[in-house]
């Protein structure tokens, strides 16, 4: 999984803030590294519409292997919690695309019943039946 940051003009981009991003972001996909080709991050910041200031904003676009792209973005008062909030956002996501796609319900259906462990009960009604 590659991961690229870029900031706008407004975020300075220092190389520890670059460092801690990166592993937050590598910490929190590693699960799904092997689904996610490319992490493309997008820091940046925009007036709030609530009037209360700055608002920061992380970008999260997944390049996905098989599969298109997905994209979310989260908005906080600073860059780290704007990646958190980005992060769960794509977490939930990634969860419910490939939860759909790779998992399925364990439980029997009522129409086709399992076989009997024992043969000899695969024809019999079960006591009290009509």
């Amino acid at each position: 999984m590659q991961i690229h940051i870029s900031t706008d003009k407004n975020v300075h981009g220092s190389d520890a803030l670059m460092r801690r991003v990166e592993q937050e972001f590598e910490s929190a996909f590693s699960r799904s590294s092997d689904r996610i080709t490319r992490l493309e991050v997008h820091l940046g910041d925009e007036i709030s519409a609530r009037g209360a200031g700055v608002d920061r904003r992380c970008v999260l676009e997944a390049r996905l292997a098989g599969h298109g792209a997905v994209s979310v973005t989260h908005h906080a008062g600073s860059v780290i919690d704007a990646c958190h909030g980005a992060i769960r956002k794509l977490e939930s996501v990634l969860e419910s695309k490939f939860g759909r796609l790779y998992q399925h319900k364990g439980g029997e259906s009522i129409r086709h019943p399992g076989v009997p462990a024992d043969p000899s009960q695969a024809g019999t009604p079960a006591a009290g039946a009509r």
